[in-house]
Order: structure tokens, then C-alpha cells, then sequence
């Protein structure tokens, strides 16, 4: 039976399950095994129902502490694990990437800089968002952020990579984000108040599938392998392993 990724959860727009995809061994990746997911704070009670009928024994959440103070507590029996993959919300940093992305010649590049500004940056804090994956129990995991398409892209993008998935792949994953989202950030840039900012937006809301592949080739060039970049940053070969196998089976 032909399975669909997408995961229609109330009150959430990009949700959908790593399973499916081809790697580049001629195998596949599991389903019911890591699903990728914009803010379940937006969830309402029919959402929050149909998540926890998936069976999810853990959630990733890799945003900022200060986000998460608008999301009322749960009383599901799903594992909460928070991995501020940003560390601490600093308005300096915010304004080095607004700088540096402003400075790209298109969306492309400037996410293709951005996204590499993080990955170099927080390097350590990959490591622990892919070994809070690898550590959760049987069940489906949810890795998410507010969004579901910058943190949770790049964080999707390496657990593809260690579990066999060609970069190509990878980047028609990460542009269905800004497909699922395009109403929704359509509303959010024709709101904004200044040419500027709306240009801002504009670029903060792309997910060009050229960057990621972008992205991933140029930190394959300067890592190696994804397993590579982890196990530098300070994952452990075991978490590797077990973040590859929930994938794999």
C-alpha cells in the first residue's frame, strides 16, 4: 500500500513523515520512524489527537527558549526534549545574518551563506539535535522549530544524509517547506512595512531546493561526510549509528 508523507495534524501546514525516500544504496527510508513539523504549539486538540494516534514518543524542539513560553503545557505521554539549536536568542547575531544574507546577490545565495553561517556556528548544537533523535525510544520522533524549514531543514538534512539519502533528494524535501508555507509567508511578507523589510522577507521565507543542495555540497567539501561534521562537533559514533538505523531499520 502507496503511503503519503504529508501529515495533515490541525493547526499545523508542513508536517510530514522522513519516510519514503530513496538512498543512494537503492534502499529506502523508514516511515513512523522521524517526522518533520512546523510549530506544534499551533496544534489545536484534533491535531494534538492525531499526533499522539501516530504513536510519537519524543519531540525534538529545537527553537529558542523564549518561544516556547506561548505554548500551554500537554498531558500526553510524549518525551519533551528541548535543543536550542540557535543557543541563546542574541539580537547581534540576528543582525550579522540579517547583514550577511542582505549582502547575497539573490535568495539563493543568500540562504546558501546563512545556512552555512549556522552550520559552522552552532556546530555542537547539530551534534545534540541529532543525538536527542538517535536516543529517543521506539516511535516516531518529531523533529521541529517554528517555521519547520530553517532549523528543522538543516537538522533533516544531515539525519538524510547519514541514513544514505542523495543530496537531491534532500533539497526537494526541504523546497516542499516553502510550498506547504506559501500562503502563509505570501500574507506575512504583503504585511510588511518598508521596502526593505519586505525584501527581508522575501528572503527569510524562500526554500530554494539549489540552495540546500548548495549548502550540502560545500559542507561535504569542508567536513566530509555528514557523519564527518557530527562527529567533529562531538556526537558520539554510537548516536550516529543509532540516528542512521531509526531511518534505515
Amino acid at each position: 500500500m502507496h503511503r503519503t508523507r504529508d501529515l495533515a495534524w490541525d493547526g499545523c501546514l508542513n508536517v510530514r513523515d522522513l519516510g519514503g525516500l530513496p538512498t543512494e544504496d537503492g534502499g529506502e527510508t523508514r516511515f513512523d520512524a522521524v517526522v518533520r513539523a512546523d510549530s506544534i504549539g499551533r496544534l489545536s486538540d484534533a491535531g494534538w489527537a492525531a499526533l499522539a494516534g501516530y504513536g510519537v514518543r519524543r519531540i525534538v524542539d529545537l527553537r529558542w527558549r523564549d518561544e516556547l513560553e506561548g505554548d500551554p503545557p500537554r498531558a500526553l505521554p510524549v518525551e519533551v526534549v528541548h535543543v536550542s539549536l540557535f543557543g541563546d536568542y542574541d539580537p547581534a547575531f540576528g543582525r550579522e545574518v540579517d547583514a550577511l544574507g542582505d549582502a547575497q546577490a539573490d535568495e539563493v545565495a543568500a540562504t546558501r551563506a546563512v545556512y552555512l553561517l549556522f552550520l559552522e556556528r552552532y556546530a555542537e548544537n547539530f551534534a545534540g539535535a541529532i543525538s536527542a533523535v538517535a536516543g529517543a525510544p521506539e516511535g516516531p520522533v518529531v523533529v521541529h522549530c517554528a517555521a519547520g524549514k530553517d532549523r528543522t531543514g538543516l537538522t533533516v538534512a544531515l539525519l538524510l544524509r547519514l541514513a544514505g539519502v542523495g543530496i537531491e533528494e534532500i533539497a526537494r524535501d526541504y523546497a516542499a517547506s516553502g510550498e506547504n508555507l506559501g500562503g502563509e509567508i505570501e500574507r506575512w511578507i504583503a504585511e510588511a512595512e518598508t521596502e526593505r523589510e519586505r525584501r527581508r522577507r522575501l528572503r527569510l521565507g524562500a526554500a530554494p531546493a539549489r540552495a540546500m543542495r548548495e549548502v550540502l555540497d560545500e559542507l561535504e567539501r569542508r567536513h566530509g561526510a555528514a557523519a564527518d561534521y557530527l562527529r567533529a562537533a562531538g556526537a558520539a559514533d554510537g548516536d550516529l549509528a543509532r540516528a542512521r538505523a531509526r531511518l534505515r531499520g
